[in-house]
């Protein structure tokens, strides 16, 4: 009888509760955040990188506690939602295979004679060959790109020594 009389009590309760509060209120963008996900236990090494220096620099870049589990488990805390997102934005591109035919928003790295370097993905450049900036010929590269840059490239393909090929003009004629 006392544990019925209790429930009760409770439910009265949390009814009043209701009454002011009927959802749960959004978490603030400054809140504290953890988040996690998986990646191929083969990719633990990449994301880790020689003598943990990927994982400390993205850990420092982005305000960041990263942990791996041998499982492939990746546990991100940050102090920000902004930051951890961040953060496990920068370890999928690491983790990640560059697909064939997928448009990626890629950082001009370097500009040759010949095209341009642009990494598409965190530790993954490719490169832009001059002929493939403008279906018009381009007498030298910086007249379409410049250094630092951001710009849509497709990834034409992955060849058999694992260079990726892009095209800025596919990727602008596809949007």
């Amino acid at each position: 009888k006392a544990l019925a009389q209790a429930k009760d009590g409770r439910n009265h309760i949390l009814d009043i509760m209701e009454k002011c509060i009927n959802k749960p209120q959004p978490v603030s963008q400054y809140a504290p955040k953890i988040d996690s996900l998986k990646i191929p236990v083969d990719k633990i090494g990449a994301l880790i990188g020689p003598g943990g220096k990927n994982v400390k620099a993205l850990c420092q870049q982005y305000g960041v506690t990263i942990n791996t589990e041998d499982d492939g488990t990746v546990t991100i805390y940050g102090k920000t939602g902004a930051a951890t997102d961040a953060a496990k934005a920068a370890v999928k591109g690491i983790c990640e295979d560059p697909e064939p035919g997928t448009i990626y928003q890629g950082t001009v790295k370097r500009i040759m004679d010949f095209g341009a370097f642009i990494e598409i993905l965190p530790g993954k450049e490719g490169l832009c060959h001059i002929s493939k900036l403008s279906r018009a010929r381009v007498e030298k590269v910086t007249d379409v790109l410049k250094e630092g840059q951001v710009v849509p490239v497709k990834l034409l393909e992955v060849d058999k020594m694992g260079r990726l090929n892009l095209s800025y003009i596919d990727a602008v004629e596809a949007n």
